[in-house]
């Protein structure tokens, strides 16, 4: 019920190029294209390989309704939400523990961005699939049938490739069946079978594209040391939208979440702190023998690591989509956790958690009906980031309007100046009026801050290319710098 609303969405942000504008959805053929094709279009710029959401995408566009593409995302919440059910049922052997663990995952208001945004799909998807390969595998010993699930969750998002990691932890909690040692090498040689198939694959279709690299602008020239202290530090964001999902936002860019550079830094300390939390309620888990809480919080952290820019900086420093399949460890170890309670104490505590949850989260929907609103949203709830009036520039761009433009560029430049697809969209807007001074300037700081950004330029001139706007599509190629991977 909380997700009725977005059956009546449109298209926002990611939407537009990936389904609205894509050529590779739009015809039967695309089922099978999109396996050969990357998942954002080489024009708009982010070598990704995400085949299986995008050939349902094609499906879904058959039908020729846009509704039909809302509810497919809202089914598959619906069937994680399930999904966590039945695993924390199976593993805990509590019916309660699995309607406070199914209830909590099918109402956090976290996931509206994932299930309410048409793109957000991939995540539902691979965090299906992710979950159903460790049920089988620990539940059931189903090698083959677990690689497949694997497998299919690779092709819908990167997010997937934790699935080996969480069943191994399966493994170590007494969670399910415990393996031999030889059935263990041949699960260790299925996944490298897996793992091999798919990077050749991947390479195949995208090294055309390595040179197209993102990273989130707060770590843009950023240190080791000073981009792993702000990653410690978004751990109080992960933690808040976790377990106290009140406050939710579309964008945490700069100048909202800026770089830290100290370990005096207030975020940092409070980052550490929540980590110190997490690795205090695992120990005291592991203590009490609560093997199932142990579970779900060495889940949480597994499901995290990729995406919470430690081992490596993404492409975002937050967002609240990459938290989906994370949160499945939080409803499970909270499903256990709470599974003590009976009678009315339990009616009470599921109806508080469906009611709060439901209704925060239906309340959030209607910010992803399109980019209007979550531009919106974004003004209203994230003030000092750029990204507010960097929507705008492109906005005015689209309509010739590059003196309104400029005065929104001075906006956005004034909050961040790391932000590489902000100084290109500058540069456009100063060749638009014929200040080639000030767009050659604008480039040398982008050159200065990213080292393979030969790619920006080609997406800026073909932006130009497609508002009609030949001489500025040509001042960027000209100055195009040459790719080192060329």
């Amino acid at each position: 019920m909380a997700y009725l609303g977005a059956l009546g969405h449109g298209f926002a942000l990611d939407d537009v190029p990936i389904i609205a504008t894509n050529p590779v959805v739009h015809h039967w053929s695309g089922i099978l294209a999109a396996f050969r094709e990357p998942y954002w279009p080489p024009a708009s710029g982010a070598a990704m390989y995400r085949p299986l959401v995008l050939a349902s995408f094609a499906f879904d566009w058959q039908t020729g309704e846009l509704i039909w593409l809302h509810l497919i995302n809202v089914l598959w919440h619906a069937a994680a939400s399930v999904t966590v059910a039945v695993l924390t049922r199976r593993w805990s052997g509590s019916h309660a523990a699995a309607l406070l663990a199914g209830g909590v995952f099918a109402v956090h208001p976290v996931h509206v961005e994932a299930v309410a945004n048409l793109v957000g799909r991939a995540e539902l998807m691979a965090a299906t699939f992710a979950m159903v390969s460790v049920y089988v595998a620990l539940q059931h010993d189903r090698l083959g049938w677990s690689l497949i699930a694997c497998a299919l969750g690779l092709l819908s998002k990167e997010s997937a490739a934790v699935a080996p990691a969480l069943i191994v932890v399966g493994w170590l909690t007494g969670i399910g069946i415990r393996p031999t040692g030889r059935r263990v090498g041949a699960y260790v040689a299925g996944w490298a079978g897996v793992a091999i198939a798919y990077g050749v694959v991947r390479w195949t279709l995208l090294h055309a594209y390595s040179d197209q690299v993102f990273v989130a602008p707060v770590f843009v020239g950023a240190g080791f040391a000073d981009a792993r202290m702000t990653a410690i530090a978004s751990f109080a964001d992960f933690t808040r939208l976790l377990l106290f999902p009140l406050t939710l936002r579309a964008d945490y860019s700069p100048a909202e979440r800026t770089l830290v550079t100290t370990p005096a830094d207030p975020r940092f300390v409070l980052g550490a702190l929540c980590l110190l939390l997490w690795a205090g309620l695992l120990f005291l888990s592991w203590r009490r023998d609560r093997r199932l809480i142990t579970f779900g919080l060495c889940w949480m952290a597994i499901a995290l690591l990729p995406v919470a820019n430690l081992l490596f900086p993404t492409g975002v420093l937050v967002a609240e989509r990459t938290l989906y399949l994370p949160s499945a460890g939080l409803a499970i170890a909270l499903g256990d956790a709470l599974s003590v309670l009976r009678g009315w104490r339990l009616a009470a505590v599921l109806a508080v958690i469906l009611v709060a949850g439901g209704v925060r989260t239906a309340t959030r929907v209607p910010v992803w009906k399109n980019s209007l609103t979550v531009l919106k949203s974004v003004q209203e709830d994230s003030p000092r980031s750029y990204v507010g009036p960097m929507w705008i520039v492109s906005t005015a761009l689209a309509q010739h309007q590059a003196a309104d433009a400029l005065d929104d560029f001075r906006i956005a430049a004034a909050r961040t100046t790391g932000a590489p697809k902000l100084l290109t969209l500058g540069a456009d807007v100063a060749f638009a009026l014929h200040r080639p001074r000030l767009a050659d300037s604008l480039l040398s700081d982008l050159e200065r801050i990213c080292d393979r950004c030969p790619f920006y330029y080609e997406f800026e001139a073909r932006a130009a290319l497609a508002r009609g706007d030949s001489v500025v599509a040509d001042s960027f190629l000209v100055r195009r710098p040459a790719s080192p991977m060329r």
